[in-house]
């Protein structure tokens, strides 16, 4: 128990929830120690500390959280922006809700005097992990700019139980642990029970004509859940508006339990009250299954459905004309995942409200947008349309609809061309027929986007040709960005300091405001100052990575670093193959005088995905035998880290030298990674794929390492017959690794543990070209080791590359969207008052359903 040293546990203290100042925030954390936490101060837990400091942080944000709601409701000509997401990476929000309020130095300073440290208790938060990479980050980035640029939006997500799971390494392997991340208590959310929604499942059509004698649907005898909301504030940067991320979590309804017990049957009420929230449990349940694939799509159903209800009511609340629904809403839909609200608000609009058809229709398309985020063929969903008929009957009768419609226009544009009518089919035939979500999204949005220019352009001229033809205004590329505020300003303090006193602080808000560090890359000064906070940096991770997996770095070599999802795509193996051939060159002195070198790897596999698996084993394996071998000398080491995660990247990435972007070209969408890494100094080593094309065009070309093959090859040597074996065969060196994997030179204790990863690479066509790319990977390493052995000019690529990335923020991705997509305007914050707290006769925006239906914010 750590003692509050400079707080009397007697002295009664005068309550202080808005003051910004040290002694306010000493006032005020230790009210909450006592009247929120019930505790004494000299006896309060860490966990007690935690929850006080949030809370007070809390405090603050809830008055500008109220004010911001007032500010939109006291205008209901204004339009809001609604991103719906099924991931949403938040991370920890203690840390950066400090720095968006403009007071982390004086929460810092106010624990100091109460004898307390912030970084230490910033360790007891648990990371949100509601996300599975860089799609749920990019949620997370954009929801920050959305409020620094004072923009009416709104995240809609779920609030799973249990977040993307927690990594444990054993023997190697990754063991799959629950992240209970809620064990302790969210303090940063508002539950809102009484402004639960009604979401519907299974239940048959009925159809009947109305009063009008037109045709109309009901969709009866269905078996409803509930979707409770909890509200989460995000605050901006530098300014007062604090927008809201609404999280849905299933509960079962009290009339369905009740009639069990009324009947006897306790055990089946407690069952069906189980299986009910089972829904918002688990992120990701494994869907290689009937009973799993259920699952998911009752999450993305009750995402879809209760985001939907929700911003109609707020859309009811203040106008009667539903002409001036596009006028009024944009909503986005984050992948795939949320297609669902094509045919959901057409029910809404048609079943519900009463609409035309083809009123309901444009109002659909001139609401939605749609962003994609894969050209990869199983990222694309496609549901089973027996599963919708049971699950979602009128939705499927929908769809139906839709696509016959969509399918006479092509008939008409295109009289003789059957085959392209079955390729822009929402439905994809078969033995099991599918309907085809990426299809459904695309024909119910007014735009649909890439997330960077290479992949855009594969949209167009490949994987959705047929509809760019059919719409040529529709696909539009935004590329992706990241949140300087965390990225940045918190995770890497020591340089953003060093930023600040050399170009002044307006780079937070603009980014472009970094290519005014361009001179400094040539004062020796600057440069050896820069150094030092890598050093920094790479010294206090190399701290955490010995307290956590007993890891001992050396901070002087090159930190040479690949954390990702692990997918083949991403090509871990090519990075351990070049691991296995720099060890084989030291071993043997083929390389007298290497540069030392760290490789840390990180990431997590799907737990069903054996390749990816595969490949953590792997780099522990490699790491065990390089780690200990004494003919090495400590000049090269292997490591994987553990759970990688928001908390760890913010680590990891300011401590990074060498930044992995070796994705096969054309396969990565854009990456966001490469955007933070490169934010914070790192040099890029990558292939011409996703946002590294773009990275390079800013840095230019001498400082990035770029090597491989071009999309545009990859699909060429593919359409002429690639041979893997042929490159096994004709390079020693990449021979050699293969055989010593094969060989079980790494895996004695396992003998053909990794005889499925061989195959893949050898006899299953290597179809992600590790080995077609392995020469030119190996001669890019050699140019990055001459690099980094002459420090003056790796220091000057290092500040050229922070100082070129202006155009990766995502405020400038944000304001693309509202200028091209939303059309949506900002609406400053103000005016804060604490008399808008206390004003009770006039609390429209204050408190969520008060004049408004389902929950204002």
């Amino acid at each position: 128990m750590t003692i509050l040293q400079n707080a009397p546990a007697t002295t009664v203290i005068r309550d202080s929830r808005r003051g910004m100042d040290v002694e306010s925030l000493k006032r005020s954390f230790i009210n909450h120690i006592a009247f929120t936490q019930a505790k004494v101060p000299g006896y309060a837990s860490a966990n007690d500390r935690y929850m006080a400091l949030a809370m007070t942080v809390r405090d603050r944000l809830i008055e500008r959280w109220i004010a911001t709601r007032r500010a939109y409701y006291s205008r209901p000509d204004i339009k809001r922006v609604y991103y719906l997401s099924l991931e949403f990476l938040m991370g920890r929000t203690l840390g950066n809700s400090l720095v968006n309020l403009g007071m982390y130095d004086e929460a810092h300073q106010a624990l100091f005097e109460l004898g307390d440290d912030l970084e230490e208790m910033r360790e007891w938060e648990e990371d949100a992990g509601l996300g599975n990479g860089g799609l749920g980050r990019l949620a997370a980035c954009f929801l920050d700019s959305m409020a620094t640029l004072a923009l009416p939006g709104y995240g809609y997500g779920i609030r799973y139980d249990y977040g993307m799971f927690h990594q444990v390494i054993v023997n190697g392997y990754q063991v799959e642990r629950p992240d209970d991340w809620l064990r302790l208590g969210n303090p940063w959310e508002i539950p809102r029970p009484e402004h639960t929604l009604r979401v519907r499942f299974y239940g048959r059509v009925e159809h009947y004509r109305d009063g009008r004698g037109r045709d109309r649907a009901r969709w009866v005898d269905t078996h409803d859940i509930m979707a409770m909301p909890y509200d989460v504030p995000v605050p901006g940067y530098g300014n007062n508006t604090v927008n809201t991320l609404r999280l849905f979590s299933a509960k079962s309804t009290n009339d369905f339990e009740l009639d069990y017990f009324n009947h006897g049957n306790y055990m089946q009420a407690c069952e069906d009250k189980l299986r009910t929230e089972n829904i918002t449990k688990v992120l990701y349940p494994k869907d290689d299954c009937e009973q799993g694939r259920e699952l998911r799509l009752k999450q993305e159903y009750l995402l879809v459905s209760a985001s939907l209800q929700d911003i109609l009511d707020r859309f009811c609340a203040q106008h009667e004309d539903w002409r001036l629904l596009p006028e009024r809403a944009a909503i986005q839909l984050n992948d795939t995942h949320p297609a669902l609200a094509v045919p959901e608000l057409m029910r809404l609009l048609t079943d519900e409200q009463g609409l035309d058809w083809d009123e309901a229709w444009d109002l659909t398309q001139r609401t939605l947008a749609y962003t994609n985020h894969t050209v990869m063929p199983e990222a694309l969903e496609k549901w089973p349309v027996k599963l919708l008929d049971k699950l979602l009957p009128r939705h499927l009768e929908i769809i139906y609809e839709i696509n016959g419609r969509i399918l006479e226009t092509i008939h008409r544009r295109y009289p003789y061309d059957a085959a392209r009518v079955q390729r822009m089919s929402l439905i994809e035939e078969g033995s099991e027929k599918r309907v085809r979500m990426a299809h459904l999204a695309v024909v119910g949005s007014h735009s649909v986007n890439g997330v960077s220019a290479l992949h855009t352009q594969i949209l167009k001229d490949d994987v959705l040709r047929d509809f760019h033809e059919l719409y040529p205004d529709r696909i539009n590329n935004k590329t992706n960005g990241i949140t300087p505020r965390r990225w940045l300003r918190k995770a890497n303090p020591a340089l953003a300091y060093l930023i600040t006193d050399a170009i002044g602080e307006g780079w937070i808000r603009n980014l472009d405001e970094l290519r005014r560090l361009i001179p400094f890359a040539e004062d020796p000064e600057f440069r050896r100052r820069w150094r030092e906070v890598k050093r920094v940096n790479k010294e206090r991770l190399a701290s955490y990575l010995r307290k956590r997996q007993g890891l001992l770095l050396d901070v002087d070599s090159l930190f040479d670093v690949q954390v990702k999802r692990l997918h083949e795509y991403k090509r871990q193996t090519l990075n351990l193959l070049h691991a296995i051939t720099l060890y084989n060159r030291i071993k043997s002195g083929a390389e007298p005088d290497p540069v030392p070198r760290t490789i840390l790897l990180g990431g997590k596999a799907a737990p069903g995905y054996l390749q990816a698996k595969l490949c953590t084993k792997l780099t522990v394996a490699i790491g065990d035998v390089i780690n200990h071998d004494p003919d090495i000398r400590g000049l090269l080491k292997v490591a994987f880290l553990e759970n990688y995660r928001v908390s760890l990247a913010e680590r990891v990435i300011p401590a990074a030298d060498l930044s992995e972007q070796i994705s096969t070209a054309g396969m990565e969408a854009s990456g966001t990674g490469n955007m933070k890494f490169a934010l914070n100094g790192a040099l890029t080593i990558g292939t011409l794929d996703g946002a590294n094309v773009e990275i390079k065009d800013q840095v230019g070309p001498d400082n990035i390492f770029i090597f491989g093959l071009t999309a545009e090859e990859v699909r060429d040597l593919k359409s002429r017959g690639y041979d893997p074996r042929n490159r096994y065969l004709t390079v020693p060196e990449l021979r050699t690794a293969i055989d010593q994997i094969a060989q079980n030179h790494f895996s004695r204790q396992e003998p053909g543990v990794f005889q499925a990863l061989v195959h893949r690479l050898l006899d299953e066509g290597d179809p992600f070209l590790n080995l077609a790319d392995f020469t030119a990977y190996v001669e890019c390493q050699k140019r990055v080791s001459e690099a980094y052995r002459d420090a003056e000019r790796w220091t000057r690529m290092s500040i050229l590359n922070t100082a070129s990335m202006g155009v990766f923020s995502s405020d400038r991705t944000i304001h693309e969207y509202t200028r091209d997509i939303w059309n949506v305007q900002p609406v400053p914050v103000t005016h804060v008052s604490s008399d808008d707290m206390l004003n009770w006769h006039d609390a429209s925006g204050l408190a969520d359903g008060i004049h408004i239906p389902h929950g204002g914010g």
